[in-house]
């Protein structure tokens, strides 16, 4: 939500290795829904947490995470628990905030006009008109990588950038790329197909190729960008909470002079190993205080569905929160 983010860090007391499992829940899941819920970062160890995010989110989550807390001294926290609390909380009514302060922007295409959604996807247009590199952290289906693609189309066609670089680390649940038929271009497409499907509705199939036949549009795996320097680009690195530490150092250090990187990714969905530390993770807390750079903080609120997805979500959520 907030083009600089804040961050608060809380010690839960008395520290009870059994009632901090029972706070965080099985593979810290109960962690990760305040973290969709919220829009917000939450990182601990032991007792000790951190939260980073817009500032009324993470003060709400302070609140949130005491009261869960509490609540283990007496019970086992479920979904449900978790839910009830945020309800119980204001959540809602911190969610429904309009922000008017920021004037509408309006990114044009040669296929038409595309407007941002709601005071989030705002904030994250005029962040990336104004920084060089810039945060999109959030759920899916939040408008992170679309409006990504269309700063980066309407740049390339108001000759801002001379070229587009679509960046992605290739690593999936369960999957590896040797596994996969065919050449390096054919194993790195299926990680690429969201990138691909918002450029051709934006460009058109046929530019689309066009273009990357000359270079002009550039995909390629996160690994091939070491020893690069990216001088008038756009660079979108698309799935970064996939990066390792070291490769999201390796790929910020890439950006040259004339250039603009958008970085996207979802905290809670990770594939690195057990273990691995996600490097979307560490960036936000490392560069959180780092003028010239943006961060937005998308949260459940922001995800654009079909209305009959909307539905399926729900009746899903009801049936994991059974009791």
């Amino acid at each position: 939500m907030s083009i600089q983010p804040q961050s608060i860090d809380l010690e839960l007391t008395p520290e009870d290795n059994a009632r901090l499992a029972n706070l965080c829940g099985q593979f810290d899941q109960h962690l990760r829904q305040l973290e969709r819920r919220l829009g917000i970062e939450i990182g601990n160890r032991g007792s000790s947490f951190r939260l980073i995010g817009e500032g009324d989110a993470v003060r709400l989550g302070e609140q949130v995470l005491r009261a869960l807390y509490a609540e283990t001294a007496e019970s086992v926290l479920t979904p449900e628990t978790i839910h009830l609390v945020l309800q119980d909380s204001g959540v809602d009514a911190l969610l429904e905030q309009v922000e008017d302060r920021l004037p509408e922007v309006i990114i044009k295409t040669k296929r038409g006009l595309i407007r941002a959604r709601g005071p989030n996807q705002q904030e994250y247009l005029h962040a990336i008109l104004k920084h060089d590199i810039n945060f999109g952290v959030g759920p899916a289906g939040t408008g992170k990588t679309y409006l990504a693609v269309a700063c980066a189309v309407e740049a390339l066609e108001s000759d801002r950038v001379r070229r587009l670089l679509l960046v992605r680390p290739a690593v999936e649940a369960g999957e590896r790329l040797g596994f996969l038929p065919g050449d390096l271009a054919q194993k790195i497409d299926p990680y690429l197909r969201p990138l691909y499907d918002a450029l051709f509705e934006m460009l058109g199939f046929e530019k689309v190729n066009k273009l990357i036949e000359r270079n002009v549009i550039e995909v390629a795996p996160l690994a091939y960008m070491r020893g690069r320097t990216l001088n008038e680009s756009f660079i979108i690195l698309d799935e970064a909470q996939n990066t390792t530490p070291e490769q999201m150092k390796m790929f910020l250090t890439r950006i040259g002079f004339g250039s603009t990187a958008v970085i996207t990714g979802d905290v809670t969905q990770v594939d690195l190993p057990r273990g691995q530390p996600s490097g979307l993770r560490q960036a936000v807390e490392i560069l959180k205080d780092v003028p010239g750079i943006s961060f937005t903080f998308f949260n459940a609120r922001d995800v654009v569905r079909h209305a009959l997805v909307q539905r399926i979500v729900n009746a899903y959520d009801a049936f994991e929160n059974q009791p």
